[in-house]
């Protein structure tokens, strides 16, 4: 790991531990679906601001052979994302920052299974048992947390998880499939994925407010947009398990917003669970 991969690692970890913050703002004025598809169209066009001026759209073709893992990339995606706006619903936004970023712990053990070379060493295993702890500590507590509730925990701890696999996945498939595909796969799926799920399922009406064109620019230009085009760039570059240090930020910078702009009480179950995850993530990544 080099200076200008840490820089921008240490960057992305920021951004993304916020995000809990800004999807919860959005639920107030629209439901889970249908915020996701506000963000993916705003994450596309972002991409494709990025990648025409840079000449990357030229002879854009996708081949026989990559419609699998572009599929594939995009289900993923739907799923994490679903469980991810739906959990943050269902709890409190300094719950779903610590559970969310508990990936970068599940990263490591599904790169030991999918990356070669990326082994689950014992200082490893250590640091995951010490970041599951800090969760195991917070769902207990979940009763005296605000507006969390089990199943929001629940669907934010699975979301966590399909994150970690995802990031791995994307790991081995940006070695050989074209960076701009993958974006625009993930936009084209969650889009298409969301807005049906919206039409079928959600008949609650959108409240047009300048607090959800924040959350859904923060969400589509941020994290849609800069977070996804830096984050296969870095995942093209440095290990997994390299990255995850760096990330071992993210749920303190989640609390710490959700804080700041949601007023979620700082207790001391929430704290000793963002640091768990942290030390989780630090060991991890060694």
């Amino acid at each position: 790991m080099d200076v200008t991969g840490a820089v921008l690692a240490l960057v992305l970890s920021l951004l993304w531990g916020a995000n809990p913050v800004a999807i919860k703002l959005g639920l107030i004025d629209a439901p889970p679906l249908r915020l996701a598809v506000f963000r993916f169209i705003v994450g596309g066009l972002v991409v494709l601001l990025w990648a025409w001026p840079t000449g990357r759209l030229a002879g854009f073709r996708v081949e026989r052979h990559e419609w699998q893992p572009l599929v594939m990339v995009g289900l993923l995606l739907g799923a994490q994302v679903s469980m991810l706006n739906i959990g943050t619903s269902l709890t409190s936004a300094s719950h779903s920052a610590v559970l969310l970023n508990l990936y970068a712990v599940h990263t490591v053990v599904f790169a030991h299974f999918m990356i070669p070379g990326d082994r689950l060493t014992a200082r490893k295993l250590a640091g995951t048992l010490i970041g599951y702890s800090g969760v195991v500590m917070l769902l207990a507590s979940r009763a005296g947390s605000g507006d969390a509730t089990l199943a929001g925990d629940s669907l934010m701890l699975l979301s966590g998880v399909t994150l970690g696999f995802r990031t791995v996945y994307l790991a081995r498939t940006v070695q050989r499939l074209d960076q701009v595909k993958m974006l625009l796969a993930q936009a084209a799926f969650g889009v298409l994925v969301f807005l049906a799920g919206s039409l079928l399922f959600e008949s609650r009406a959108t409240a047009w407010t300048w607090r959800l064109a924040g959350a859904v620019a923060y969400q589509g230009v941020a994290i849609a947009g800069f977070n996804f085009i830096v984050n296969l760039w870095l995942l093209k570059h440095y290990r997994p398990s390299a990255l995850a240090t760096f990330f071992l930020t993210q749920p303190i910078f989640g609390v710490i917003a959700a804080a700041l702009v949601t007023g979620d009480p700082l207790t001391v179950e929430l704290l000793f669970a963002s640091v768990a995850v942290a030390i989780g993530i630090g060991l991890t990544s060694r």
